[in-house]
């Protein structure tokens, strides 16, 4: 029979051993998965951050799983199995712990890459940011598997002598010098946004935390992305010197191509420097509404190279820094409410203005509208008088960007005060005069 092939001398006793040594280690695993699905959860809900959470997800099956083949490893060691079968049993479960160790350290990496992408990379509103985490995406579960395949192979006896011997001598530090830079690339995205914001902070004790929080991600936008650009080149440069590639014509070319690229591409370096300005001056920041080369917009992004904005409409305007000659901050601090009102010309106006100031100072008194204003609308003066109307002037101070949203609720507000008080808002209309009356045709003539 076949059992009789594979085990020596089998009895009852081995094989209860067997089962509860299998039972017992399943047991455990789904104690410790049911302990970690819970208990463990509830802690790590308090830590403030979800990193700790994806990494136990990204665990909890893997851990469950090994335990389990630890447990079947067990059974079947402790059985009489004949020689050759122990060697191909030890072989499959060695193969099985490797795929299953390769598979937990890749899913442990990707939980902290999709950590990175959306609590950190969403702060620095960096691309390269985005684009490390793609890479990284994809280049550790390939190397993981190449390597999976070499150990493998080699671990059921084909010819890899050549890859274990590449990889002896320069495999460890190859590792070590990816490993590092990755860490000091997260650390540098994960650490500088925090510690610009506190050095903001100190400098800029009379702004509000809005404004120090604007300054505080346009710099630290500029400064990780250039941090990273450095580790990323100094990198690569190790790399290459472990290989054994001589990185001195390397850098000679490159000087020169830098060189030659200099010339052609002076306003690649003119867009730099005024660049290097506008952030150094803080002339607008990451979230403010500027007019810039004649484009108004919201400032999506700012790098030494180009300005991004977005208009009302959507539309995204790349903007070079060198192109910009005047740059206009439309919330700088605060915002001003800034508009005309038309009235016609048979209303009272002192009735008009004590009615608008009214309007105005019951907006800045509503609770909902009041952490939004920081003066009332009230009228400043007759500005016009029209070809169809008296045009009143209305200004207040709100906080940056809100002034728009005032607006808008105060005009909403003046149209049903004007209706309600029998206030006139005049519309485009025009007279005809004709000059004197015609004559009038005597009757019966």
């Amino acid at each position: 029979m076949v059992w009789e092939q594979v085990f020596i001398n089998l009895v009852h006793k081995d094989v209860y051993f067997a089962l509860a040594l299998l039972i017992g280690f399943v047991l455990v695993g789904w104690l410790l998965y049911f302990l970690l699905k819970t208990v463990v959860r509830r802690l790590i809900e308090k830590s403030g951050t979800n990193l700790d959470n994806l990494v136990l997800e990204s665990l909890e099956k893997p851990i469950f799983i090994a335990l389990g083949l630890f447990g079947l490893y067990l059974a079947l060691w402790f059985l009489p199995i004949i020689e050759t079968v122990d060697v191909l049993i030890k072989r499959v479960f060695s193969a099985a712990f490797i795929v299953l160790g390769l598979f937990s350290a890749v899913s442990a990496i990707a939980a902290i890459l999709k950590w990175y992408a959306t609590e950190i990379a969403v702060k620095t509103r960096t691309a390269l940011d985005d684009t490390l985490v793609a890479v990284l995406r994809f280049g550790i579960p390939v190397t993981a598997g190449l390597l999976g395949i070499v150990l493998l192979l080699d671990l059921f006896g084909f010819p890899v002598e050549l890859v274990k011997a590449w990889l002896a001598d320069h495999g460890s530090r190859l590792g070590l010098i990816i490993g590092i830079s990755i860490l000091a690339l997260f650390a540098l995205g994960a650490s500088m946004p925090k510690a610009v914001e506190r050095t903001v902070g100190l400098g800029k004790a009379g702004e509000s935390a809005e404004e120090v929080r604007k300054r505080a991600d346009t710099l630290s936008g500029v400064l990780v992305t250039s941090s990273q650009v450095l580790v990323i080149t100094v990198t690569v440069f190790m790399l290459l010197a472990e290989i054994d590639i001589n990185i001195a014509p390397v850098l000679a070319g490159a000087g020169v191509a830098g060189l030659a690229i200099g010339f052609g591409a002076q306003s690649l370096i003119k867009d730099i420097i005024a660049g290097v300005f506008i952030i150094s001056d803080n002339q607008y920041r990451v979230g403010d509404v500027a007019r810039i080369a004649d484009i108004s917009g919201l400032v999506e992004e700012i790098n030494l190279r180009r300005t991004v904005l977005r208009d009302l409409d959507g539309v995204v305007h790349f903007v070079p820094n060198g192109e910009i000659r005047v740059a206009s901050n439309l919330t700088r601090g605060w915002s001003r409410v800034n508009l005309n009102i038309s009235v016609g010309y048979g209303e009272d106006l002192d009735r008009v203005i004590a009615v608008i100031n009214r309007v105005g100072n019951e907006l800045a008194q509503d609770p909902v509208w009041a952490p939004l204003i920081l003066k009332a609308p009230q009228v400043l003066r007759v500005d016009n008088l029209g070809d169809s109307g008296i045009e009143i002037k209305i200004i207040g101070d709100t906080k940056p960007i809100k002034q728009w949203d005032v607006m808008g609720e105060l005009r909403l507000r003046l149209k049903r005060t004007f209706d309600k008080e029998g206030i006139e808002i005049p519309w485009p209309h025009t007279k005809v005069y004709f000059g004197n009356s015609p004559l009038q045709t005597p009757k019966g003539s």
